[in-house]
This record gives structure tokens, sequence and C-alpha cells, in this order.
């Protein structure tokens, strides 16, 4: 065929895609391309080197050895051992814009592949592939992995590590030469997942330097991986980690691969996540009502339900101006600790003697909604479920998985083992006025096994259409996405849920760099942030209340606390700060994060600016001591430099704890321009460790 060759272009990024020697062929990802592509991909046209190929090779996203490709290919698999090498050629190529398919084929392995890239206006790169077996035999796909190359000024990588209660963890290295992989095995996306694999230049920073990232949209296993060959070419991909036979494609039969959704900035880790955050308030199942404020029983009740105990915190509750209510783990058959009851989706009587219907009556007559938590992938051994259908979980042959948290998972892709999930489920919610659901997903999956397969694939797609099925049966209904608290947060649920537990840890000063991480893709109204008990039950530090509100209002803010043991004047300060909060919602879940590069290590300076540059919400958050008596300077990028602006401190939960005579001058408020802001910027307050200061920046 002719050639062929495509410019996706936005205003802060460009793809091209061209088609050499029946192979497709990223040559560009990054910066805005200009000119004639013909010329660029001329200019680009490499040596011929000692020792070498005769003539150059142009291997294209199928990374192939046929094609003289000697790193890691995107497609692995074979026919019983044969067609396990292959060589596509591209057989129609159709660009309309911003969009590009293109189908590729190869004979000999019988197979086809039809790549799509999306470029959107936010400069969002969205990656898909459909392989098909056009053979008359199995063929067994071993991986497919979506690819980019990275120039080589991405001498740096950054990723995210972690367990339950500690998530998002960064790390950033030296990019060297070989492969580089990183696995999540869990069966979810887990809390070692990294949300997302971000190549970087040596200098790039929350503002600025180049920044080029990638982010599996998939809640099973999967992989991202760097490669840096010895010729000196580099990139960056992702996939789903299949299992040993896991997909076998039969005559006629398609994998899809989950997408791979990809970002590149020239404005540092805060423009890959406005990127990131505009994309994904541009759907259309993206939330739009503004984001209840929600009180979460778990650390107020544990197993200890009682309606009288139940009833008191609602009292509370709706005094303080909560919107939504959660009743969580404890409520259902034999559910009195995690050892028994799961799988078995009925009220208990021993505890709701006149089922939950009372106690949600009660919440509504206080204007609040009621929410509900289920687990139900899992299973408890010691549950009339299991008892019933031992055969129904995810297993191999006749072992039985070890016990994660006493419970097993149940094979969702069983058609018995979902219905019974799914009809046990939409029966509390049809028979109940409840809006809201809390899932949760308590254990790791080991020897998934499914029907004597491989089964995470499968589990992973029944879950997202379990969710899509119970909200066409109960329009409005909301659901958020728990796992052990952040273990399953991905791009590839986020279509199907509308709010995530962050992480299990209210400690506020922990929840400063787990939030200010995980919001590196998803924005912060899809995030739980709540204010946790004075003494926190993860860690057993005492906090100020101004700092747990602080933290827990940049988020969908909520509170995990029994709050009929907070002072009258705790209760004082929870009031205003919910005041606070709803009154300013709409900007904070709507305008650009924003992440300083503040020089002192031993603080966070972030924030919230509004797309027009009419204001801002900042918070200075002192995570130890300081070495020197003043802090930094407080400077604020992201402002109007020709505009005045009034700069004061707000009190949403009551004063922080300082450690001065007298506070600087601004904190009554002070005009001043947005371009001494930016580049000369405030004294910073001299607070105790562990507190934080709420700063309005508004355009006068």
């Amino acid at each position: 065929m002719t050639k062929q060759s495509a410019l996706l272009r936005t205003e802060g990024s460009s793809l091209l895609l061209e088609v050499v020697d029946g192979a497709l062929v990223v040559a560009h990802w990054g910066a805005p391309l200009a000119g004639d592509i013909t010329d660029i991909a001329l200019a680009r046209r490499v040596s011929i080197a000692n020792s070498s190929w005769d003539q150059p090779q142009n291997p294209g996203i199928m990374r192939e050895s046929a094609r003289g490709f000697l790193g890691r290919p995107a497609l692995s698999g074979h026919r019983s051992g044969r067609a396990w090498s292959t060589k596509f050629e591209v057989t129609d190529f159709h660009h309309v814009d911003n969009q590009c398919t293109v189908t590729l084929r190869d004979f000999h392995a019988e197979l086809e592949i039809i790549a799509t890239f999306t470029l959107d206006s936010f400069g969002v790169l969205t990656q898909g592939a459909r392989i098909k077996n056009i053979g008359d035999s199995d063929y067994f796909l071993n991986e497919y992995i979506h690819w980019l190359p990275l120039p080589q000024e991405a001498t740096q990588s950054l990723d995210f590590t972690g367990r339950w209660s500690n998530e998002r963890n960064p790390q950033r290295r030296d990019i060297a030469t070989g492969t580089w992989v990183r696995e999540s095995r869990e069966g979810r996306s887990g809390h070692n997942f990294s949300i997302a694999d971000i190549a970087l230049e040596n200098r790039t920073t929350f503002n600025s330097g180049s920044a080029w990232a990638t982010s599996i949209a998939w809640s099973g296993n999967s992989h991202y991986l760097l490669e840096r060959g010895f010729d000196g070419g580099q990139s960056i991909g992702a996939g789903e980690l299949l299992l040993p036979g896991e997909v076998v494609l039969g005559p006629g039969e398609t994998y899809f691969s989950p997408a791979m959704v990809s970002v590149y900035s020239s404005e540092g880790l805060d423009g890959v996540s406005a990127a990131y955050h505009s994309h994904i308030r541009a759907r259309t199942m993206h939330p739009r009502s503004p984001r209840p404020l929600t009180l979460n029983m778990w650390e107020a009740l544990y197993f200890n339900h009682d309606e009288v105990a139940i009833r008191e915190l609602v009292d509370v509750a709706a005094d303080i101006g909560i919107e939504r209510v959660v009743l969580d783990d404890g409520w259902f058959h034999s559910r009195r600790n995690d050892r028994a009851g799961l799988g078995d989706w009925v009220i208990d009587p021993a505890v709701w003697p006149q089922g939950l219907q009372p106690v949600i009556n009660y919440v509504k007559t206080k204007g609040i909604e009621f929410g509900l938590w289920f687990e139900g992938e899992m299973v408890n051994p010691d549950s009339d479920l299991y008892r019933a259908h031992p055969e129904w979980i995810l297993h191999e042959g006749d072992r039985v998985p070890p016990l994660w948290r006493h419970q097993l998972v149940l094979d969702l892709a069983h058609e018995d083992a979902y219905n019974h999930v799914l009809e046990q489920t939409s029966a509390i919610l049809a028979n109940h006025d409840i809006s809201y659901i809390k899932w949760d997903h308590n254990r790791v999956l080991v020897d998934a096994g499914h029907v004597g397969r491989a089964g995470v694939h499968t589990q992973t797609a029944a879950i997202y259409r379990l969710f899509a099925e119970l909200k066409r049966r109960h329009p409005g209904l909301e659901i958020e996405s728990c796992a052990s608290g952040g273990g399953r947060i991905d791009l590839g649920v986020i279509d199907f849920v509308d709010r995530f537990w962050t992480s299990d840890n209210n400690d506020a000063l922990e929840r400063q760099r787990i939030q200010r991480w995980t919001a590196q893709v998803i924005p912060p109204e899809m995030l739980g942030t709540h204010i946790g008990p004075t003494h926190g039950h993860q860690t057993g530090r005492t906090l100020e209340l101004s700092m747990r509100a602080a933290t827990a209002l940049f988020g969908h803010a909520g509170i995990e606390w029994n709050i009929t043991e907070a002072t009258p004047e705790e209760r004082a300060h929870l009031k205003t700060w919910a005041i606070y909060y709803k009154n300013n919602r709409a900007h904070l879940h709507s305008g650009r994060m924003v992440r300083v590069d503040y020089p002192d290590e031993n603080g966070y300076l972030h924030g919230v600016t509004a797309h027009d540059k009419s204001r801002a919400i900042f918070a200075y958050v002192q995570l130890t001591p300081t070495v020197g008596i003043h802090p930094a300077e407080l400077k604020f990028p992201g402002l109007d430099a020709k505009a005045t602006y009034l700069v004061k401190a707000v009190y949403p939960a009551g004063k922080p704890r300082f450690m001065l005579i007298s506070p600087p001058a601004w904190m009554e408020g002070v005009k001043i321009s947005g371009s001494a802001l930016t580049h000369s910027g405030i004294a910073a307050p001299i607070l105790a460790p562990a507190n934080a200061i709420i700063i309005e920046i508004t355009k006068i």
C-alpha cells in the first residue's frame, strides 16, 4: 500500500503515526509538531551503523523480531508452539481529525490487530487494541503491551509503591539500559500498584520540565515497562499481565486489550495531572452533583452495630451538616466479626430485628442520604453460601487457596455465583431507600482459577459487568470503590464508580502524601478524604482538628470518627468546616491542582486555582520541624501576573498550633499583585509540626 501518515495534535502535544515498509511506526510522541511531516520523517532517518543491519529497520508498534527488533515485542503468543513469530502488515489506515484506526494482519500467524489512537483536546492519548484470531486453530496469547517511544532526554522514571495504609510512595530513578518491569499480581490493581508510570527529564518538577506519563485502564493484573536498548532507543509501555493460558483465542475470537491512557506535558507533573483530571471530568459518567459531605461509621462502630448508638451519631451528624451517612461492615447475617457472614447479603435479625428501614427512615428525616457497605466478591468459609456452594470460589484443582482476613474469593465469572451476588445486593437496594454503596475488596487473589483456567481476567470483567448492571437497575446509584482502602484505584474501574476510598489510613499527616500522589491521576472530587479521630486508629498519633480538617478539605470530604465523643468546641469547629467545604467544593472540585515545588522538604504548599485565575485556595502544611527559624517564603504559581489579589488566612476548623509570638501581617489580609505572589511570595508562619493553615487568594 502507499505510504500513509497521521499527525494527531493539540496545543500541548502531538502523536505522529507513519506506515513504513508495511509497519505502523510511532515516529513521535511529545511536544506539538509543525511543518511537513514528510520532511520530519526524512530528517529522522538514521545512519547505517557498523556491525548492524544493512538497511534501516522499522519494527513499528509491534516491535517484531522479524523486522529486526531485539527488545521485548508488543505481542507474544503461539499456536501450540507454531506461529510464535509475527510480521504484521498494515492493511487499512483510517485517520479523521485526532483519531486514527489501523488494521494490521499477519496471514502466516493468522492474526488481525485493530489498533486505535485517540488524542483528546486535553492532550490525553488513549490507545486500544483488538487482537482477533482469523485462523482455524486456537491461539495462545501470552501478552499484549502498548508501547510509546521516549526521547533520550527522558532520563528518569517515577512510579509509586506502597502497602495497606501506606499507599502511593513515589520512587524516582535513572533510566538505564535494559528492560524494567513493574508488575501487579494481586488480582486487583492493589496497594502496591503504580497508578502511573512517568518518564521525566532530570530537571522535571511539579511545575516545569517535560513528563511522559502512562496509566493502564485495568483493575486486574497488570505491568508497566520501560526499556532502553543498546542502540540508545527507549520506550515506555503497559498492558494486562496474563497468567499462563489465561487467554486462548478460538477461531474468530477477539481479545480486547485494556487501554493505555497517556499524557505528555511540558509543564511538569502538575501539567500531567491537569490533563488527566480534565479528561476524566469530561466523561459523561463523571459525577456532576456536588460531592456530599459524608460520615462513614466504621471507626465509630466497627462491628458493634446498635441502632441507639447510630441514631446518636446521626443526630450529631445532622447538627454538623453531614449530607450522607454510610453504615459499614457488620449489618448482615452472622457478621459480629470478620470471620463469618461474607456471602450472605441478608439483614441480620439478631442485630436489626425490625430491619434497616427504621434507621434509614430516621436518617432521611434529617435530610441525609443513606449508604451501605458490601464486599460482594468475597465469602467467608463460615457462611451459608460457602457451606452450600464451596465450588463457587476461585480455585485451582481441588485446592482451597490460603485465607486472607478469613475469607476466600467468589468466582464472579461463574454465572450462578454472579447471579447470587447480583440478586442479593439488588434486593437490598430495591427494598430500601439506599442511594450509595461502599464496595470493599479486602484480599488479594491467589491460585485464582475459573473452571480449570486462570481466572483473574474473567473476574475483572465480571466486576465491571456487575457494577454496570447494579447502576442500570438502580438509576442514580453511586458506588465507592474500596479495597482495604486504596487497593483498587485505577482508570479501568473509574468508569463504573463515583468515588475511591483513598486509604484506610485516616492519619492526616500520612494522608498528605497519600492524597498528594493519588491525585497525580485521579481528580480530588473522586477521592474520599475524611477527618479521622483525634487519636489516629492506624498510627496512634494525636493531631490537631485544624490539621485533620485542612487535609480532608482537598477531596471528597467527610468524617470517620465517633463524633458523639467530640467536645462542644470540636463540634462547633466541625460545623464551620462543613459550611466552608460546601461553600468552596465547586472550586476545589473543578480547578487546577497545584503542588508547589517548595524548597523546604519539611513542608508542603499545595492548592487549587480557578481556571480563569480569579481565585485560589492553598494549604501550607508543616510536616516536620523546620531546620531554620523561618520557613521558606510561600510562592503561588498559576495566577494572573497583572491582577491584584486579596490574600488572607482562614480557619475553617479553628486555628492551627503556632510556634511564634506574632504572626506575619498578611494573615489578616493584604492586597498584592499576582506577579509578587508568584515570584516574591509571602512570609510563611511558623507552625508547630503536623499543622496546616488555609490561605485564600481572591482577585480584586
